[in-house]
């Protein structure tokens, strides 16, 4: 059973009553008593395997696992207790890092994706982590400055708010003597000359793609969208498959002749590729991978409703939490270190003095 404080404190931010919480313990106990569909958000990032040495008693932790094989056992375990606690349009993201092991890379982040692949869970993105630097002392390979981050979810229909992550464009269309160009400098004349002069369209074919073609440039005159590309039959090709089975953009261009894709003047959403440096105001404490809170503002903003509760069942010293209250959630961690778990209290209480300066 949890300690008497871990559970006042779990009830208190799961009602409402606290905006955060830090519990103390070994997390594999500690969250099989969360109640069911408890938590909206999950973001973490558990001990590396034989990574890190840790101030906790035994051999057991995670992490110090002497086969791979029962890292990524033990994990599934513990992350299906997050499947269970986790709401039916909550996520889970997971930061993993990877391992060299007698000079062979493991491939752990990946052995432990598709383990929870195999447990139901579904997975939506892997997002490529480029910490921009990085040493190393090896001569033999080149060095490792990645690292990934797996959004997962639990059921297909899931809360994601795009638009709260779309990032504005920094050019807009202009126009020119009557003639309206895109923010990278689409005027469609190029387009409209190779579908009048097409062999590959049919006479109604090209009626409906000329038409397509100017009410594309009637939403960029009107500031709607900020950019746009045609593909044609015969003159482009599809982006990633010519097979109707395999590319929607493939059917669509073998029924219709053509397709257009718009980019809308809200933004664009962020890619797979996010080139966050591994440091923040925090770097200088005794934790050896303090999550930059830059790394969490994506997944909290466009997965977290508002006040919703975010869980960090490795939490360290508390960067999960504190992004959490950051962008208007609440925030939970389960930390087995007590040095870690001091440590975070003392960040925090930093956190809200600036925050009430």
């Amino acid at each position: 059973m949890l300690q008497n404080n871990n559970l006042t404190i779990l009830k208190n931010v799961i009602d409402n009553n606290i905006q955060h919480g830090f519990l103390w313990g070994d997390c594999k106990i500690i969250l099989k008593q969360f109640p069911d569909e408890c938590i909206d958000c999950v973001i973490t990032s558990p001990p590396y395997w034989k990574m890190r040495e840790y101030d906790v008693n035994g051999p057991d932790f995670i992490g110090n696992e002497d086969d791979p094989n029962d890292y990524v056992k033990n994990l599934v375990e513990i992350f299906s207790e997050v499947q269970r606690i986790l709401t039916p349009k909550g996520s889970f993201w997971l930061n993993i890092g990877d391992k060299y092991y007698n000079k062979n890379l493991m491939g752990m982040p990946w052995r432990v994706a598709l383990a929870l692949q195999e447990k139901g869970w579904i997975l939506r993105n892997d997002i490529i982590w480029n910490q921009l630097k990085g040493t190393q002392s090896s001569k033999d390979r080149l060095r490792n400055i990645y690292q990934h981050l797996f959004h997962f979810v639990k059921s297909k229909k899931y809360y994601y708010d795009y638009k709260k992550i779309l990032i504005k464009p920094d050019q807009k269309p202009t126009i020119s003597n009557g003639f309206v160009k895109s923010a990278t400098g689409v005027s469609g004349i190029k387009y409209k000359q190779q579908i009048i002069e097409s062999n590959a369209l049919s006479g109604l074919e090209k009626k409906n793609a000329l038409n397509a073609l100017e009410t594309t440039l009637e939403r960029l005159r009107k500031g709607e969208i900020v950019d746009f590309r045609m593909t044609i039959r015969g003159q482009q090709r599809t982006l990633h498959s010519n097979t109707t089975t395999v590319s929607g953009r493939a059917k669509e261009l073998q029924d219709k002749g053509y397709y257009i894709i718009t980019s809308h003047s809200d933004g664009y959403l962020p890619s797979d590729i996010w080139k966050i440096v591994p440091e923040d105001e925090w770097r200088t404490d005794i934790h050896y991978a303090v999550f930059p809170v830059e790394l969490l503002e994506i997944p909290i903003k466009a997965t977290c409703p508002k006040n919703s509760l975010v869980l960090d069942p490795f939490m360290g010293t508390g960067s999960t939490v504190m992004a959490a209250l950051k962008f208007g959630c609440r925030g939970i961690g389960i930390e087995i270190s007590e040095k870690y778990i001091t440590n975070a209290k003392s960040r925090m209480k930093k956190y809200q003095m600036r925050l009430n300066f």
